[in-house]
C-alpha cells in the first residue's frame, strides 16, 4: 500500500486592513481613483509620492476622518463600508454605533502632534485610555509611564506640550496612539514638521516599533527610512497606485516616473 504523506500547508494570515476600489473626490477634483490594498499583521507599509497625490487622503479615508465616495473598507472581519451594486459602486457605511467599534482597530499619529495643550504629557496618554477604552486609571497610568520610559520621556510626564520640543511632542503622539493597543498604527508624515535633528529622534522610535513588528502604514517623504524599515512601499501618483513592491523593487524600478521621483528626493 502506497504511503500517503501529509503535506505541510502554509496559512496566509487574514489582512488587518482591506481597501477595495476606493475613490474620493472633493468637488470636481478626483483625489483618489480606484485604490485597492491590503495590510497584513506585522507588515510595515510605506506610502510615498509627490505632494497632492492623495497619500494623506488615503490615510484619512482609512481612519474614518473622510468618507469614501466609492468602494469598500474592512478591518479584519468588521465592515466599515460596502460598495453598492458592483465593486466600484457608491460606498454605504455601517451605522454609527458599529463605526465606534471600528475605531479600536487603528491608531493615528498626525503631522502636527495634536496633543491637548492644557493636559500634561501623562494625562494626554492616559485620558483616551480611560474615556474611550474604559481602562482602569491605575492601568492607564502604568501603560502611559511604560511607554514614556520606552521612548526616553520618563522625565517629561508632568510637562505640558508647550514645554517639549517638536520631536518630543511627536514621540508623545506615538505613545498616545500605542497606548490604545491598535492593530494598525497609521502615521501621516510624522516628521514633516521637524528639523533634521529632531527627525532623527522620531525615526529612531519608529525603527524600534518596526523591530517589534508593530503593524504600521506610514505616509513619508523620508525615503531612506522607508527603504530601511518597510516590507512594502506603495508609490501613489495623481491619485492612483502607480507601483508597489518591496523596497528593492521600488528603488530598482524601471518606471520612469518612479525613478524620477526617487532620484530627486535622494539627491
Amino acid at each position: 500500500m502506497q504511503e500517503i504523506k501529509e503535506q505541510d500547508t502554509v496559512l496566509t494570515p487574514a489582512p488587518l486592513l482591506s481597501v477595495t476600489r476606493l475613490s474620493k473626490s472633493f468637488g470636481q477634483t478626483e483625489v483618489l481613483k480606484d485604490i485597492s490594498l491590503e495590510v497584513f499583521p506585522g507588515e510595515i507599509v510605506s506610502i510615498i509620492g509627490p505632494s497632492g497625490s492623495g497619500k494623506s487622503t488615503l490615510l484619512r479615508c482609512s481612519t474614518l476622518l473622510e468618507t469614501m465616495d466609492h468602494g469598500s473598507l474592512r478591518y479584519g472581519s468588521d465592515t466599515v463600508c460596502e460598495a453598492l451594486g458592483d465593486e466600484f459602486g457608491p460606498s454605504q457605511y455601517v451605522p454609527k454605533k458599529e463605526l465606534s467599534k471600528i475605531h479600536s482597530h487603528f491608531g493615528l499619529v498626525f503631522q502636527n502632534f495634536n496633543l491637548f495643550p492644557h493636559y500634561t504629557v501623562l494625562k494626554n496618554i492616559m485620558d483616551p485610555q480611560i474615556k474611550v477604552a474604559h481602562i482602569d486609571k491605575a492601568q492607564a497610568e502604568k501603560t502611559a509611564r511604560d511607554l514614556l520610559g520606552q521612548f526616553g520621556l520618563s522625565d517629561k510626564a508632568d510637562s505640558y506640550p508647550c514645554q517639549l520640543s517638536g520631536g518630543q511632542q511627536q514621540r508623545v503622539g506615538v505613545a498616545r496612539a500605542l497606548a490604545m493597543k491598535p492593530e494598525v498604527l497609521f502615521l501621516d508624515e510624522p516628521t514633516s514638521a521637524l528639523d533634521p535633528e529632531l527627525t532623527a529622534d522620531v525615526l529612531k522610535v519608529l525603527k524600534q516599533l518596526a523591530a517589534e513588528h508593530i503593524t504600521m502604514v506610514i505616509v513619508t517623504h523620508e525615503l531612506g527610512f522607508a527603504r530601511e524599515v518597510s516590507d512594502r512601499i506603495i508609490f501613489i501618483d495623481k491619485g492612483t497606485i502607480l507601483e508597489q513592491g518591496s523596497p528593492a523593487e521600488l528603488f530598482g524600478s524601471s518606471n520612469p516616473r518612479v525613478r524620477d521621483f526617487i532620484g530627486k528626493l535622494s539627491a
